[in-house]
């Protein structure tokens, strides 16, 4: 993988396919593999990018370093020598894509959040009792046990349904550095997404999975009626891993948006 060196990382990266600028976020605990079946998919028509966040993947974090993920977004986009992208992302991707955008506006030719996570909607009971349980291991030193909380929440249940996707996401959260778990992490102050969100103009495509936690289907609700012109696209049959669950569905729905957006 090529890396972008960025103060308190080298951010590693992969670019395949030409056509329109698309950059694709990952999830907590994930990294750019889990969008290998949108790029098989759609090299055809665009130039996708897939980073690891600093701290996921191949990235490493200085623990001493201010950044933003919205910032490292922008600065690869220019390494790439793109003016403006389509901004994709899932769950914390989404939270991240969000911000990208709203740091941004004027470079962003669409906006993809799927099973975004935002500030303003509260989490379930089994999605909190599972957070708390995953930090609690996670303070007491014990990784191992916080990532197998993660892997076996509720928010992968659907996709464990899948051993192929299932295997995907298990190495995916093994190769997880924890770091975001630790209380290290020098990420500048995040702003509230919520009273933000009817600020958003870029054509924004809200994707969620019927099989989702009950939260994320309430943030997709919040998210597809404040910002304007939102479109809401439910995946049967998906939970939160809705791309990686049912990429066809979800290809298709990026086809259509990289087509207008081109």
């Amino acid at each position: 993988m090529p890396t972008l060196g960025l103060p308190g990382t080298k951010l590693h990266y992969e670019v395949s396919g030409a056509g329109v600028p698309v950059m694709l976020i990952h999830g907590m605990g994930l990294d750019g593999r889990m969008w290998e079946d949108q790029v098989a998919a759609l090299s055809d028509l665009a130039e996708l990018a897939r980073p690891d966040l600093r701290g996921f993947g191949r990235s490493p974090r200085d623990s001493d370093v201010a950044y933003s993920h919205a910032a490292d977004v922008w600065a690869l986009a220019d390494h790439l020598g793109w003016d403006d992208a389509v901004i994709v992302g899932l769950s914390m991707g989404g939270m991240v894509a969000l911000e990208t955008v709203l740091a941004a506006p004027s470079r962003v030719r669409a906006l993809v959040v799927m099973d975004g996570v935002i500030d303003g909607v509260p989490f379930d009971e089994p999605s909190k009792a599972m957070i708390a349980a995953l930090f609690q291991a996670a303070s007491a030193g014990d990784l191992v046990a916080a990532k197998k909380v993660w892997f076996d929440c509720g928010f992968f249940a659907p996709a464990r349904r899948d051993a192929v996707v299932a295997k995907r996401l298990e190495q995916m959260v093994a190769d997880f550095s924890g770091r975001d778990w630790l209380g290290d992490d020098p990420h500048e102050p995040r702003p509230k997404l919520f009273p933000l969100l009817p600020e958003i103009q870029a054509p924004t495509t809200v994707v969620v999975g019927d099989l989702d936690v009950p939260c994320f289907r309430a943030m997709a609700d919040e998210m597809a009626s404040r910002i304007p012109g939102a479109r809401k696209v439910v995946v049967p049959d998906a939970g939160h891993m809705v791309n990686m669950e049912a990429p066809d569905a979800v290809n298709d729905v990026l086809r259509e948006v990289i087509a207008v957006a081109a």
